[in-house]
């Protein structure tokens, strides 16, 4: 099941279709049944989380918190209990999202649905760190997006 908790106010985003689209990515990775946890929030609580457990002390646009944080990129998460049924989750903050659309050309969903793709991909190992993380998580990326 996906979860989303809106708690920002600044910019109107349309959970249902944040959840629509972040279903799809699990269906396109084989993990349909899996728990998937979504918060919008703004930039002052993104900075808290930032802070706190990447020691950044600034403001970001998606932050992961994976359930499974040793899975390896690649490997499948070993279900053992129904609770093992959950990815971890996601923080985005849209006020960030909307400060960077001009840089990146794009629109707001169209920018949300590129975050959702990048944070589901960290949540299952991925990292883009060093050069051959970043391409093989890169790759990953734009398979899912092509067929969003």
């Amino acid at each position: 099941m996906i979860m989303i908790k809106n708690t920002q106010r600044k910019h109107a985003i349309d959970t249902n279709a944040v959840k629509d689209i972040a279903q799809k990515i699990l269906d396109q990775l084989d993990y349909s049944d899996f728990d998937l946890g979504i918060w919008l929030t703004n930039n002052k609580t993104i900075r808290d989380y930032n802070k706190t457990y990447r020691h950044k002390d600034k403001a970001t646009d998606i932050l992961s918190f994976s359930y499974h944080p040793d899975l390896i990129a690649g490997e499948r998460v070993v279900v053992q209990s129904e609770e093992d049924k959950n990815l971890g989750d996601l923080i985005i903050s849209p006020e960030f999202v909307v400060s960077q659309l001009p840089d990146l050309d794009t629109t707001l969903e169209k920018r949300l649905n590129v975050l959702l793709v990048h944070g589901v991909c960290h949540l299952l190992g991925h990292d883009h760190e060093k050069d051959d993380e970043y391409e093989i998580m890169n790759k990953q990326e734009q398979a899912l997006l092509k067929n969003l």
